[in-house]
Formats: C-alpha cells, structure tokens, sequence
C-alpha cells in the first residue's frame, strides 16, 4: 500500500489517535493526517489550532503529511490518488458507526475506497476527545490520554 489516509476532528488530538496514526504509518509509504472541519460538531478548537496540535504531536514520522480538509474525503481522496482509509476502532459501538462510514465510501467512489480497521491497543479502548474536553473542564487527570503539548493548549483553552 503506497498511500493511505487517516482522518478526524481531533478536538484534541489523543494519544489513542496519535498510536493508530503511528502504526497505519508502518503500513503505507505514506499516510496523509487529515484534519476534518466537520460541520455537525461544535469544536474546542479552530481547523487550524488542531491541524498545528496534530503537526507538533506526529513530528518526527516521516513518512506522515498533516492536511486540513472541509467537503467529501471520497472527493479528496480521489483528487490525490489515495484508495484506502484507515479508521481505528475501539468498541463495538465504533464498529457500527465506522461500517457504516465504510460502505459509504466504498459506493459513493464506485468501489475505488477500502477501509482498513485497525483496533485501538487495551490502554486506549476508552479514550476519546469529548472525554477529554470534559476531564479538562473539571480540571481531571489528562496525562493518561493527551501529549503535553495537547495538554498545556486544552487547559490554556478551558480557562479562556
């Protein structure tokens, strides 16, 4: 597999996230990050503070190129050349959403997009972002789940 993609809001981005990225990573000659603008989410942070959170938690993979994107990943995707999605799975109630997202893609590009599952490592399984938005706005424990960088921007956030 030469190209892949991964994509998601990540408001923030977690260390669940960043350990899936890492090993799509090892799995493709290159992985585009795509941070989405997804206009059914409220987000803590703009497009652009988490597209430079995600830069700053994944540098050092080289093989990794970070883009924002608003509109229909299908048509991204087909204007980059890129056939596969990689998706990280967590629970069964992921697997529901993600199948669905799966087979979406799958028909709206004629067959050209395949999903890859990569399932989330034991440590991971129930970190999510809105989980962490709400242990930073009731000042919680976030080493578990964010880089520092991440944390030091989420808390500077919630006191605004």
């Amino acid at each position: 597999m030469k190209l892949a993609l991964y994509s998601g809001t990540f408001d923030p981005i977690t260390k669940g996230h960043s350990e899936i990225i890492k090993r799509a990573s090892k799995m493709c000659d290159k992985l585009i990050v795509a941070v989405l603008n997804n206009s059914s989410k409220k987000t803590m942070f703009t497009l652009e503070e988490r597209k430079n959170m995600v830069c700053e938690v994944l540098k050092g993979i080289d093989n990794i190129e970070v883009v924002d994107h608003s509109g229909l990943l299908a048509n991204y995707m087909k204007s980059i050349g890129c056939n596969y999605i990689i998706r990280g799975l967590r629970a069964v109630t992921d697997y529901e959403y993600e199948l669905s997202l799966a087979y979406g893609n799958y028909d709206i590009s004629d067959g050209d997009i395949e999903t890859i599952f990569i399932p989330a490592s034991k440590e991971y399984l129930y970190v999510s972002s809105s989980i962490v938005r709400e242990l930073a706005l009731y000042d919680g424990k976030l080493d578990n789940y964010l880089d520092e960088y991440v944390i030091e921007r989420i808390k500077k956030r919630v006191k605004e």
